[in-house]
């Protein structure tokens, strides 16, 4: 069947704007991370961190709400307020010395950057037809920058993300490829996905270790609890909950962390003065996250801010059990982990499982 020179010319036009997209997050992500790669070259006692996120249904046995999610996150480590000493990438400070909690000039503090795909499907993906008891189907596709600092036994937390919602997200063409690749069947309803939104949002989260076993040469425990909210026309909620771990050599860090905006990576905190990972004892735990949330917004359910689009009535309370385990030794921190989320919308019929992969080198 011969395609219209009409709809030719749209697709032509998606395409670029799709390319033009991704293109300049990986541009502005790039030069930032080539900025902090050259001063880093001119310091000393300065390592950098990547860590990688993956979250995925198929460890629950679906293909359906949030499918699939992937993050990749540079960091540096947390170090003592000293521009002149230039640990810290130099464009961070006009910013981390003004903003609330993480200002504070006597703590540590840490930069992020982040690149990550978020994607939801509804449970009917052979239809081509929208499925309007169900949640839409949609893409996230969102560059972030993330300013952390800890003092004694606090961790604060800024994240701000910008992105894109929509066909320009290309989740439709990630799940495509990795459908192909493993022999799964491709979703048939992505053309009712919501349509093109850019986006923008700030998150902060605060962490306390509160409670903590006194023998740190063997068998321990922690309890980190949290607080945290999110404003932008991607999601506004506010949350909060804790992190039990339970097992032996728990590092002095502030816990795991799946793909949550405001839950930022831990870059090395408790790497010695040398820099000697050899002297860093293998750790290996159990951990237990439970994360509730007061939602007022959320544009996978909601759906498009500004245009017409189809949504879902969500819930107001949403909450998520975390179990896994995590294993650290020298310069890698690896868990792997079951998130149980309970009901997101009035519609849903029951609530779902998805996994968490994470992976992370420090150098």
């Amino acid at each position: 069947m011969k395609i219209p020179l009409r709809r030719q010319l749209k697709n032509c036009i998606l395409y670029l704007d799709l390319k033009i997209t991704l293109l300049a997050i990986l541009t502005f992500f790039f030069l930032l991370s080539s900025s902090a790669f050259a001063e880093k070259e001119k310091k000393e006692n300065v390592f950098d961190t990547f860590t990688l996120y993956w979250e995925n249904d198929t460890f629950g046995g679906t293909d359906s709400n949030y499918t699939n999610g992937i993050q990749l996150s540079w960091s540096t480590p947390y170090l003592a307020n000293n521009q002149k000493g230039g640990h810290l990438p130099g464009w961070s400070y006009p910013v981390i010395n003004h903003l609330p909690f993480v200002k504070n000039p006597t703590a540590q503090r840490a930069i992020s950057l982040s690149l990550g795909q978020l994607m939801f499907t509804p449970e009917d993906t052979g239809t081509k037809e929208l499925v309007k008891d169900d949640r839409p189907y949609a893409g996230y596709l969102y560059f972030g920058v993330g300013f952390n600092s800890i003092l004694s036994n606090r961790k604060d937390t800024w994240l701000f993300n910008v992105g894109v919602v929509g066909p320009a997200s290309l989740a439709q063409e990630t799940q495509d490829f990795a459908h192909d690749l493993f022999g799964i069947p491709r979703a048939q309803g992505w053309e009712n996905q919501l349509q093109n939104e850019p986006t923008i949002e700030a998150v902060c989260e605060t962490k306390w270790r509160v409670l903590y076993s006194k023998n740190p040469n063997g068998f321990g425990y922690d309890l980190i609890p949290h607080i945290g909210g999110r404003l932008g026309n991607v999601a506004m909620y506010a949350n909060g909950g804790a992190e039990f771990r339970l097992g032996w050599f728990i590092p002095g860090d502030f816990g795991s962390c799946p793909i949550r905006p405001g839950c930022d990576t831990n870059p090395a905190l408790y790497h010695d003065e040398t820099g000697d990972f050899r002297r860093i004892r293998t750790s290996v735990h159990l951990f237990s996250i439970l994360d509730s949330r007061l939602v007022l917004r959320d544009i996978f359910l909601d759906g498009n801010t500004f245009k017409e689009s189809h949504s879902v009535d969500k819930k107001y309370f949403v909450a998520d059990l975390m179990v896994g385990i995590a294993v650290y030794y020298r310069r890698y921190k690896f868990s792997f982990a079951y998130t149980f989320r309970t009901k997101e919308f009035e519609e849903q019929r029951d609530p779902y499982v998805f996994g968490s992969l994470m992976i992370s080198v420090t150098y």
